[in-house]
């Protein structure tokens, strides 16, 4: 990945912004940077200070990405780094981009010699950076998605251990309540220990029950 400046500021630390939304960002930033940039070539000082933004929140996205990526466990690791710097990785494409975009910015600021071939180049980029930052949101996407698959097979693990439980509890609870019939008067304490068993059990089948009604959508809505 490209990182060029420090953690992305603008965002607080504690916002749950996950990767996909991030890597997604990037996507519209790279092209609402080009237009700034471009705006910016007729001498309005207010749109090239909202393409440096623009650039600046860019490059701080790209670093963060980088630091929340280093923390994936080693199979999603591998994959980022195949997408970045495998035989067709996008990383040198956001490179040369970045590369570009400070180019421009510069000559703008500085009204140099070289504007109008730095703004070409900038503009001939659009396309092969955009389909650059797509690629990475498809690997980000695919991690993404990944992990929400290990999570629901754990899940609907856990419900059916559950409901595993709630079966022979109510084998125990059923079983006891007809031996407690059978000891007649001296049966009634432990009949109401066996009821109260039995309500228990019958709560956490409904609860295991709704677990696995949420778990069902989530994954179709996935």
């Amino acid at each position: 990945m490209t990182p060029h400046s420090a953690p992305d500021r603008t965002t607080p630390a504690n916002e749950p912004l996950s990767l996909v939304n991030l890597a997604a960002r990037q996507r519209m930033l790279s092209q609402r940077m080009i237009l700034q940039t471009v705006l910016a070539a007729s001498g309005d000082a207010t749109r090239l200070q909202t393409a440096q933004q623009s650039f600046q929140l860019f490059c701080d996205s790209q670093a963060r990405l980088q630091v929340m990526a280093g923390q994936l466990d080693g199979r999603s690791a591998q994959l980022l780094r195949e997408t970045y710097h495998g035989p067709r990785g996008v990383g040198a494409t956001i490179d040369q981009f970045v590369q570009l975009m400070r180019a421009a910015l510069e000559c703008l600021a500085t009204q140099g010699t070289h504007t109008r071939r730095a703004l070409n180049a900038l503009v001939d980029s659009r396309d092969t950076v955009l389909e650059a930052l797509n690629t990475a949101t498809t690997a980000f996407d695919s991690i993404s998605k990944g992990k929400a698959d290990v999570l629901m097979r754990e899940l609907t693990s856990i419900v059916s251990d559950i409901q595993t439980v709630a079966r022979e509890a109510k084998v125990v609870s059923f079983n006891a309540q007809v031996i407690a019939a059978r000891a007649g008067q001296q049966g009634r304490e432990f009949a109401v220990v066996a009821q109260v068993l039995s309500g228990i059990t019958t709560e956490i089948d409904g609860l295991s029950r709704k677990a696995v009604d949420l778990a069902a959508r989530n994954k179709q809505a996935a």
